[in-house]
């Protein structure tokens, strides 16, 4: 299976400006900024996605969990900027030597208030050298095929502040990892179902 990046990158456009008016309506005040790196390449089934694994560190809400490069943005830097800062920094990958697609809608938290935009990047060629940094456990390329499977869709019990909370979920076929849930699953899932309904593979 593979996929026109024009389209990819038409598709991601349309669908932002779609919802860029709610996004714009979207109250922002009180809520952490932060931005994550969709980062995509083709694997030998098809498109493949990047997600890490954090490692675990007190104090730290997401320790542990599978996400998508990223983290809060400094002050007075752009979003992009920031997703494409901690792509560097936590998988040693620089973002401008890859094509940049476009981004999905902001998704915001549902139990801490964190407001996080997604900017998604093609990675051309399959063989690259991840350099994981000390806040990332480890590294894993998840296919359409896989994110798919609808074997893989739960709905789980996660633990997230000391709180049991039943949530949607993937079981990712990472040896030892966690369930794909929260954010990460909600913009995971929000791409995967654009490729998916708007005929994007050629």
């Amino acid at each position: 299976m593979t996929f026109s990046l024009e389209t990819i990158s038409t598709l991601l456009d349309r669908h932002h400006r779609r919802h860029s008016d709610r996004m714009e309506k979207q109250e922002h005040e009180g809520k952490t900024r932060a931005a994550v790196a969709m980062i995509l390449r083709q694997g030998e089934r098809g498109l493949e996605l990047l997600f890490i694994q954090r490692a675990l560190f007190p104090n730290d809400p997401w320790s542990g969990n599978i996400a998508f490069p990223g983290g809060k943005a400094k002050p007075g830097e752009a979003l992009k900027q920031a997703a494409e800062r901690e792509a560097a920094e936590e998988v040693g990958l620089d973002l401008a030597e890859t094509v940049y697609l476009g981004r999905l809608p902001e998704v915001t938290g549902s139990t801490l208030p964190v407001s996080v935009s997604c900017f998604v990047y093609w990675l051309p060629g399959s063989s690259v050298v991840l350099t994981p940094n000390q806040e990332v456990y480890d590294t894993y390329w998840a296919d359409l095929e896989e994110l798919t499977d609808p074997n893989r869709r739960v709905v789980t019990t996660v633990n997230f502040g000391g709180e049991a909370m039943e949530m949607p979920a993937i079981m990712l076929a990472w040896p030892g990892a966690p369930v794909l849930w929260g954010l990460t699953y909600r913009l995971a899932t929000q791409f995967v179902d654009i490729c998916m309904k708007r005929g994007l593979a050629e």
